[in-house]
């Protein structure tokens, strides 16, 4: 079943949404304050790894959207081979934002945490630089600023929010985010609307429904198991919330 764009957007609340401040405190909860309504939606992604092209242009939408530091790549592209799929394809990988996430399990400040509405956060007012996280994590979707990032006069006039992780920071770790500053705003993350493929699904797996920067909008439980969805690594137990079509149509 497919939905209109204006559909899913009215349907899992996205428009219309209101830009709320995220107060930081001095401890990190299972539920930060200031984190209004993070239980009204349950975050999914989806990649179409048959309609990636390798491009980058989702990587390129993320560094410019968050004023990503030299050297990360939150949304990174790699080129994979595999005889079994013809040869090579591109397997973009974000973070994964697990449900059982093995960043927070070793954290010993509380610093990385999960939300409600299932993205994973950083509170760099908490973090101490230990990096146990990016240890842990087995998809090194982390990166630490082990000097002071350059700066730019937008970035530093923004007050700091665990959503944005703006303005970067000396001695911390970032990450992809999924973008909630945007969706707050009705919007979808940068890597979604930057790519030209349409290769990436974003939504609510509460409504079941996903869309992507070209438009299309479909149920997300259908299309993942007629697609043939599959997790990365999730035989080790993380529950991503990432899913990935194959490379190759059966």
């Amino acid at each position: 079943m497919r939905l209109t764009r204006r559909e899913f957007l009215k349907t899992v609340g996205l428009a219309g949404a209101s830009v709320t401040a995220v107060a930081v405190g001095k401890r990190a909860p299972p539920r930060h304050a200031g984190d209004p309504g993070a239980g009204s939606h349950h975050w999914v992604m989806v990649i179409d790894l048959a309609r990636c092209d390798g491009c980058g242009l989702c990587t390129q939408a993320c560094n410019a959207m968050h004023m990503v530091p030299p050297g990360q790549e939150w949304i990174k592209v790699y080129r994979m081979q595999h005889d079994q799929v013809g040869g090579s394809y591109f397997f973009p990988r974000p973070c994964m934002q697990c449900d059982n996430p093995p960043c927070v399990n070793v954290c010993p400040v509380g610093a990385s945490y999960k939300r409600e509405d299932g993205l994973m956060l950083i509170d760099q007012d908490l973090c101490i630089g230990c990096r146990f996280c990016m240890a842990a994590c087995p998809y090194s979707a982390r990166y630490f600023n082990w000097a002071e990032p350059p700066h730019t006069p937008q970035e530093l006039v923004q007050e700091y929010s665990v959503e944005t992780n703006i303005p970067h920071r000396r001695g911390v770790v970032e990450k992809c985010l999924f973008c909630p500053a945007l969706t707050r705003q009705g919007q979808l993350p940068a890597c979604v609307t930057g790519c030209p493929m349409g290769a990436i699904f974003f939504g609510d797996e509460h409504e079941d429904a996903v869309t992507n920067g070209l438009g299309e909008t479909v149920r997300f439980s259908e299309f993942v198991h007629k697609g043939a969805g599959h997790r990365h690594l999730e035989e080790l137990g993380t529950e991503p919330r990432v899913w990935y079509l194959p490379p190759r149509r059966t």
